[in-house]
Parts: structure tokens; C-alpha cells; sequence
């Protein structure tokens, strides 16, 4: 288990296709209703939280996701 590390979260790009990640994850919920959809992010969530296992790193993750999503959309 990595309850504990010095690890740090990645918010740097990180994709090397960005383009094709996009069309994968549109193609992924493609025909699903808005349930559907929803239980699918679900899904996408502790599954890769699983793969990441380092609850600091997932921490910090939850918390820049809250906080972005606090603030509210950009402002252009």
C-alpha cells in the first residue's frame, strides 16, 4: 500500500495525444444517457484512482477538482 510517499500530483501535460484522449473519452460516452454518463465518470474515478494508490496524491487531486470547481468557470 502507498498510504504514505513523497509523491507529488502531476498537473503538468502529461497526455501525448491530447487530441486522440479527447475523441476516446467523447467516443466512451457516446448513446449513454446522462445517468449513464455520470456512473460511467464514477466508474472512470476509482479505477484510476486504484492504478494511482497513493491517497496523498489522490488528496490533492479532490482538493484542486473542488476548488476549480468552486471558482466556477473561467472567465474569458
Amino acid at each position: 500500500m502507498n498510504a504514505r510517499s513523497n509523491t507529488v500530483l502531476n498537473v503538468e501535460p502529461n497526455i501525448a495525444d491530447h487530441d486522440a484522449f479527447y475523441e476516446m473519452l467523447v467516443d466512451t460516452h457516446q448513446d449513454l444517457d446522462d445517468e449513464q454518463s455520470k456512473m460511467l465518470n464514477a466508474q472512470l474515478i476509482l479505477l484510476l484512482a486504484n492504478h494511482i494508490g497513493d491517497l496523498q496524491v489522490l488528496r490533492e487531486a479532490f482538493a484542486i477538482a473542488r476548488r476549480n470547481v468552486e471558482a466556477g468557470p473561467p472567465q474569458q
